[in-house]
């Protein structure tokens, strides 16, 4: 069971979106296929452009040969901690429509898709740490998608949990969920025209921790 973390919100929202962080290390808790299935189900009912559900998914658990290949693909940045994680994902999305055509809101879509997965998981108590750091064309080629897929990120899912003491020692500092920080409301929502001024930034001013 993770240590709950109160998050300064400034407005009152879910518990499972105020709670949840993405660490670098997890409980020795194995992950099931089943609680996978459970993630990936709630994925499956995200909204996407003409209903294309264009999210493709490649999983492993540790141990399995799919996993290693999983982790083969990862930066060298990400491979130094992801290894501790139960479970592995590879995410892609098909960039072209019915008709060959570019889907430009193919990328939003596997978002969406994430985000329903990422509520799920908290809600089951399971963490994710999604990643850029892939060899998009390694892994494209490794598992073998067709030209028209795009290998997007990886995410390292696990139960909270474990020794931080078992990261890099550069990267023990970060695990701390209270030094998180977001933009204020006032940088990017805007009821009229697009701004960037200076005195909107809050990088000298107090943030929102998550």
């Amino acid at each position: 069971m993770k240590e709950t973390i109160q998050k300064d919100t400034k407005f009152d929202i879910l518990p499972i979106l105020s709670e949840r962080y993405s660490p670098r290390v997890f409980s020795e808790l194995p992950i099931s296929e089943t609680e996978l299935r459970s993630l990936f189900e709630a994925g499956r009912w995200a909204p996407s452009s003409y209903n294309r559900q264009p999210w493709r998914v490649i999983w492993g658990i540790r141990g399995s040969k799919t996993y290693q290949r999983i982790l083969n693909c990862l930066s060298e940045f990400n491979r130094s901690w992801a290894s501790n994680a139960p479970a592995l994902l590879l995410n892609a999305y098909k960039t072209t429509t019915e008709d060959g055509k570019e889907n430009f809101h193919a990328l939003h879509d596997l978002g969406l898709f994430m985000g329903n997965v990422s509520a799920q998981a908290q809600h089951l108590g399971i963490a994710l740490h999604q990643m850029a750091g892939v060899d998009h064309e390694s892994a494209k080629k490794e598992f073998q998608f067709p030209e028209e897929y795009h290998v997007a990120t990886a995410v390292a899912v696990g139960y909270y949990g474990g020794n931080v003491n078992d990261l890099p020692e550069d990267l023990r500092e970060e695990e701390n969920p209270e030094t998180r920080t977001r933009m204020l409301q006032r940088e990017f929502t805007f009821n009229g025209n697009f701004q960037n001024e200076p005195g909107l930034n809050s990088s000298n001013q107090e943030s929102i921790t998550t």
